[in-house]
């Protein structure tokens, strides 16, 4: 593939908001550990690379580089900026007055009722893998492809989704996850066959189901249009397990570890 631009997209509007905050709050002793700090940076870069990378040129060409792209906004992406902890620093960031208004328009407010209720760990999963599969059914996913909006919609849900998914799961974050062990595990695994069932449904229909990618005359590397929806099949069985994989990896660990070796914190989280 011959080099591209890098291409602004309006998320860097927001990425260097939450530096900019982030940055501000992370004074005294908020200031994060180096880990943390790695996180939350590397979230912010996961996005540009996402959405302002050649990863965003060529997926208007390309199937599997345009699942890659997806992949980024909702198993990397979220789960480093909840691993970052920016909340609180985030939120220290901002002028006193004007924070404590907005805590108590929070606190009085009878609509975050209805934001709680999603943020549950089963209406949070539902949400996440509605998002998923309603967004890779041709109609919705050729939309994204012809109108910029759309795109940007989708792209949002993704990665806001995602957080809501993963906060049920990282303990760090606002949304303390709830779930023993076992229970993440099982969270975490029931999304992850939600997205095998889409990629087997990728490789086994005998034709492009994407109007968009079959309707291109060329394509980069001159493959098929239906060996590209194989390898974007291919990149959401493997890479977008990664992050599941890695999941299941900790809470076995974190779920079989002796009572004995637990500090008091995780002990509490767990239960």
């Amino acid at each position: 593939m011959p080099l591209t631009p890098w291409l602004p997209d309006p998320s860097l509007v927001y990425v260097g908001l939450a530096v900019g905050l982030y940055v501000l709050g992370s004074r005294g002793r908020y200031r994060p550990e180096p880990l943390q700090a790695l996180a939350f940076f590397g979230s912010l870069l996961t996005i540009v690379i996402a959405l302002d990378s050649p990863i965003d040129y060529y997926a208007d060409e390309l199937f599997w580089v345009h699942m890659m792209q997806h992949i980024l906004l909702l198993t990397v992406a979220p789960p480093l900026f909840l691993l970052g902890r920016p909340w609180p620093r985030m939120w220290r960031a901002l002028p006193v007055e004007p924070r404590t208004k907005v805590a108590r328009t929070i606190a009085r407010s009878h609509w975050m009722a209805p934001v709680r209720a999603l943020a549950r760990p089963l209406p949070a999963w539902m949400l996440f893998s509605a998002t998923v599969v309603g967004w890779h059914i041709p109609a919705a996913y050729d939309a994204t492809l012809t109108s910029g909006a759309i795109h940007a919609i989708e792209h949002a849900m993704f990665f806001f989704t995602g957080l809501l998914f993963w906060a049920r799961v990282i303990d760090p974050g606002p949304l303390r996850p709830r779930l023993v062990w076992p229970a993440r595990i099982a969270y975490v695994a029931g999304a992850m066959v939600v997205g095998w069932l889409l990629a087997i449904t990728l490789v086994l229909v005998p034709h492009p189901i994407y109007g968009y990618y079959a309707a291109l005359q060329t394509r980069p590397g001159g493959i098929s249009a239906l060996a590209d929806q194989q390898l974007a099949a291919g990149v959401m069985w493997v890479p977008g397990s990664l992050a599941y994989v890695i999941t299941f990896i900790i809470g076995f660990y974190r779920w079989l570890e002796p009572d004995h070796s637990r500090s008091p914190t995780s002990a509490a989280i767990t239960t």
